[in-house]
């Protein structure tokens, strides 16, 4: 019999889709859930992008530019523009998703075993992503204590190598919800300079910034042309996560020429994916302002109600959807398997995704979930009383 790769072997499981089996088993055992595992949020997608797909009269669905419709990286680039961010059309190439961004980003700056420092707990598809590549994460703990905030600059310089080739941030945060300062973004932008490093920002969550705090992108700093890569997508920011549409942003013309060779390995992004995407960005600004409002009232609400649970911690987010939750358990892997499979509370349960997958760790977080807020304020206090009344019965 044929054996499959080691690379695949050792490719990890996604820890916000591994439990899918034990939430389809409850469902048909007549339980209801309430699905706190994965960022796929209930806000509608704006008309204007569904209408542009509706409306469109394409009589042939051809092949589109590898790198993307120029028309639309146009309007991509005016948008950064209108969050300070100034780059050209030919900085941007269209993926399929963020993923695909970072995929091309991982090929195109990394060779085999080479390393990338990520603070951590990190997008669990960080891992994923590295393992697909062949490249090694090497990971640098922020801790639930400091909010997650950036781990000393030290640190970071501690675990550089001849084989680190990038570190890599999420901003804002997930699974975190942390969103770095401008301060803290000067000072890993200062290590990949001395060190000549890529710096890599996933930037996926620039519009979910809370408290009056505003979001600082890589791309906005001063003299990171030839280090910074920024990684966006529409999936979050127009609630478009089955487009598939995200991009690779970067002025260093030797990352832009070398992704493009992946982007036509893979021919192209999709059409009307691409056509929704263009159209969602004319979407107004109340549109966000709303989305906005809506998030801080769900998170101050997950927040309050879990913290009135004894031997519960709970991280602020200051941005994004989600927040990491340290539990009284030793494994959240069972207990999230558990409450799917032998818990109920009036025949509902809860889905939550087990956080030791966000780190690379080792028998890191092991006590930890995220959870993200995608649900309405009701859902989000019944949730939380269900995961109130099973930690009371719960038995490791």
């Amino acid at each position: 019999m044929p054996i499959i790769s080691k690379k695949g072997h050792n490719m990890s499981a996604s820890p916000i889709r591994k439990l899918v089996p034990y939430a389809e088993q409850a469902t048909k055992n007549g339980k209801s859930i309430y699905y706190l595992n994965i960022g796929q949020p209930d806000i509608k997608t704006p008309e204007v992008a569904l209408e542009a797909v509706k409306q469109n009269d394409i009589k042939i669905l051809s092949y589109s530019r590898s790198e993307g419709s120029e028309d639309y990286r146009k309007k991509i680039a005016n948008y950064y523009l209108k969050n300070n961010i100034s780059v050209n059309h030919d900085d941007i190439i269209v993926t399929t998703g963020g993923s695909e961004a970072l995929l091309f980003t991982f090929g195109s700056v990394m060779d085999i075993d080479d390393e990338i420092i990520i603070p951590e707990p990190f997008y669990a598809n960080y891992n994923g992503f590295s393992q697909a590549s062949s490249v090694k994460v090497v990971p640098v703990i922020s801790k639930i204590e400091d909010n997650f905030k950036l781990p000393p600059i030290e640190e970071f310089e501690k675990l550089i190598t001849k084989k680190t080739k990038a570190i890599l941030i999420c901003n804002p945060g997930n699974p975190t919800g942390y969103l770095y300062s401008k301060a803290e973004i000067q000072k890993l932008a200062a290590i990949v300079k001395k060190h000549d490093l890529f710096l890599i920002a996933d930037e996926v969550y620039r519009e979910f910034v809370y408290d009056g705090h505003t979001h600082y992108s890589i791309m906005q700093e001063d003299g990171l042309d030839d280090y910074a890569i920024m990684i966006d997508s529409v999936s979050k920011r127009y609630s478009m996560c089955g487009a598939r549409i995200g991009c690779l942003v970067s002025k260093n013309k030797s990352v832009i020429q070398t992704a493009l060779k992946f982007a036509q390995a893979r021919l192209s992004p999709p059409t009307y994916a691409q056509i929704a995407s263009e159209a969602a960005l004319d979407t107004p600004q109340s549109y966000f302002d709303d989305v906005i409002e809506e998030y801080v009232e769900r998170r101050n609400t997950l927040i309050s109600e879990l913290q009135k649970i004894d031997g519960v911690k709970v991280a602020k987010p200051k941005g994004a959807f989600y927040c990491i939750v340290e539990l009284p358990v030793k494994n959240s892997d069972y207990f999230a398997q558990w409450l799917l499979e032998d818990f109920e509370v009036d025949n509902e349960t809860i889905m939550v995704a087990p956080a030791a997958g966000f780190y690379s760790t080792e028998g890191v977080g092991l006590n930890q979930i995220r959870i993200a807020y995608v649900l309405n304020k009701e859902s989000l206090i019944k949730a939380v009383h269900i995961l109130k009344e099973a930690l009371k019965v719960y038995k490791d």
